[in-house]
């Protein structure tokens, strides 16, 4: 199998973000106007703190998935916390190690910045997933509420 390389997301990279993010939005059943995707690329190639950042992971030089994260303060740490946001790998890659490498490139970017902790959320149907993060990281006991404005 290739190797999966995982690099900071560029400027060049916005056409295959795009198809990237498109299809994990898909997975979740979810489309965004054209203004959010501006918006979010806007964001994550501003570089300012407190502001989200990505990765593209790559198989054989063609980009297969994709992390977004957010360093934050908490009234629980004395260091900011990392928020992994939005974690994708392209269907026919999945297994072969593309979120693992996501994850862990997540987990070194935190390290460096020295965030005490990396933590994200998926939803309960999603068993693939829910596989590989039993194997990297520990599942909570907190329940999400949202209420829409």
């Amino acid at each position: 199998m290739t190797e999966v390389i995982v690099r900071p997301l560029q400027e060049a990279d916005e056409q295959e973000w795009r198809r990237l993010w498109k299809d994990y939005l898909a997975f979740y059943e979810t489309e965004l106007p054209e203004s959010i995707y501006t918006l979010t690329w806007a964001r994550l190639m501003s570089g300012l703190p407190h502001e989200y950042a990505g990765f593209l992971a790559l198989r054989s030089g063609q980009p297969v998935g994709l992390a977004h994260y957010l360093f934050h303060r908490s009234c629980w740490l004395e260091t900011n916390a990392c928020y992994l946001q939005d974690l994708y790998a392209m269907p026919e890659v999945r297994g072969g190690g593309v979120g693992r490498a996501l994850i862990e490139a997540v987990y070194r970017r935190a390290a460096e910045e020295g965030a005490q902790e990396v933590y994200w959320q998926t939803q309960e149907f999603n068993a693939t997933a829910r596989r590989l993060y039993d194997r990297v990281a520990s599942q909570t006991s907190f329940i999400i509420y949202q209420k829409n404005l």
